[in-house]
């Protein structure tokens, strides 16, 4: 049994309470014992730093530490789809493009990019027999191989269906578009610049070796562990728990260096609707996402014979969990990796920003501010610290949103029911602001007011009256 700190960067309040340690330990090996791992590290990551690690062991005196090596299985597509959306960025494809335009030939061409990262393109689950994941790759060495006669089970776009081909697929079109293979661009572009110097093609020294556990005993077979060869991008690395560490904050933050913190919250984002029976569940662009005890989670589980890992990223908790254990079956990594993010972020609730005044006043906008009506629904409108505007409801739920300033004057919703729509302020002749126009609805200082021009039908000359 192990439990360290580990120095990725130092920085004030960054140690966990003895207390949350402790419990956190005490979680793992919960874990750890009933679920028969022979082994198990868990580290946690608060505001972009690693602050702490701890695992658990069936060997006296022999616990890993965060810099143990095992395998991680699909959290491999995370850093896949980190890939694709640095050549959208760079504009050297678009998400909506049919795999056909860059990468030709394939029984799948007509699926679009953003429908392989988000699992929707209709593909099957898993390339044809023999079991790819205990099979070395060079069974498969064309993707017509991975692929089959018949790759698709459902309409492209119609449904969510987990497809490790389609990641096979998507490091193709890596290699495609950037003419290097994919473990090369993975190297260059990721695991350079975030140094994870500890995550590789295959393992290096120290790592663990892959167990299957006997469901009905406490004796233990040892897994292959197989190139997977053309899969290699769908589950092939190995990593550590530092090493995941850097990568969930990253997910978390971003890094200019590798993908913007906008094009990191583009791949938290939902692309598809939850699968019927599992509402608290999702994906993204190659993150799937959780919503657990009201807290909503986005990263990636992974398994491969022998070894289950999770990474679970709580961006409003400022709280991410890394999970790796080597045991093909028994542990509910997913829930784990949760319930050790709950744990951090009750018992060490985030402190928030310190208020702090605007740096200027802008006297235009502030008379925008205040009360404004939809009808006889009541908004406000207030200024934002990054120089947007937001609107909602004063009472109740409604539809509420944030927005940002565009060139010409509008401005543009970011999130909620009024994403990417214009917000316009529209004034009389002389100047004086007469409504708010948001698509096509029309907000004015007073609930159908004495403007009637302004409102769409007009207002009732006889005015509000009683009975």
């Amino acid at each position: 049994m192990t439990s360290s700190h580990s120095p990725v960067s130092p920085a004030p309040f960054e140690d966990l309470l003895p207390s949350t340690e402790r419990a956190l330990l005490h979680r793992i090996a919960v874990a750890q014992s009933e679920g028969r791992v022979p082994s198990l590290v868990a580290a946690v990551v608060r505001d972009g730093r690693m602050v702490w690690s701890g695992s658990r062991t069936s060997v006296d005196g022999h616990g890993p530490d965060a810099d143990v090596q095992y395998r991680i299985g699909s959290i491999t597509k995370t850093f896949t789809a980190v890939l694709v959306l640095r050549l959208r960025d760079e504009g050297l494809l678009d998400l909506d493009d049919p795999l056909e335009k860059h990468l030709p030939g394939t029984l799948a061409g007509g699926a679009t990019i953003a429908q392989l990262l988000s699992h929707t393109a209709g593909l099957a689950a898993e390339s044809p027999a023999p079991w790819w994941e205990r099979t070395p790759g060079h069974l498969r060495p064309e993707l017509s191989d991975v692929l089959g006669d018949e790759p698709h089970l459902h309409p492209a776009g119609r449904v969510h269906h987990y497809s490790n081909p389609g990641y096979t697929l998507l490091g193709s079109l890596v290699e495609a578009v950037r003419g290097v293979p994919w473990e090369e661009a993975l190297r260059t572009e990721i695991l350079e610049p975030l140094s994870m110097d500890r995550t590789t093609m295959r393992p290096e020294h120290p790592h663990a070796g892959g167990w299957a556990v006997h469901p009905w005993a406490d004796v233990m077979l040892a897994e292959p562990s197989e190139d997977l060869g053309l899969m290699a991008p769908a589950g092939q690395l190995w990593s550590t728990a530092a090493d995941l560490c850097r990568f969930a904050a990253f997910l978390a933050a971003g890094d200019e260096r590798v993908l913007s913190a906008a094009s990191v919250a583009d791949m938290r984002t939902p692309a598809v609707a939850p699968e019927v029976g599992s509402w608290d569940g999702g994906y993204g662009l190659g993150m799937q996402l959780n919503r657990n005890a009201g807290r909503e989670l986005a990263g990636h589980t992974g398994s491969l014979p022998g070894f289950v890992a999770t990474l679970w990223v709580s961006v409003a908790d400022g709280v991410a969990v890394v999970v790796l254990a080597n045991a093909t079956s028994g542990l509910a990594v997913g829930a784990l990796g949760a319930d050790l993010v709950r744990i951090v972020a009750e018992a060490e609730p985030r402190f928030p920003e310190p208020w702090r005044p605007l740096p200027e006043a802008n006297e235009a906008l502030l008379a925008l501010t205040g009360p404004w009506y939809w009808g006889t629904h009541a908004y406000g409108l207030r200024l934002t610290a990054d120089a947007g505007v937001a609107l909602a409801p004063l009472r109740g739920t409604g539809r509420a949103a944030r927005f940002e300033a565009a060139a010409d004057g509008s401005w543009v919703g970011l999130d909620g029911y009024y994403q990417g729509e214009t917000l316009r302020v529209v004034r009389r002749p002389d100047g004086v602001v007469s409504h708010l126009e948001l698509g096509s609805f029309v907000f004015t200082r007073e609930p159908y007011g004495p403007d009637a021009a302004a409102v769409p039908g007009g207002v009732d000359p006889e005015g509000w009256r009683g009975i």
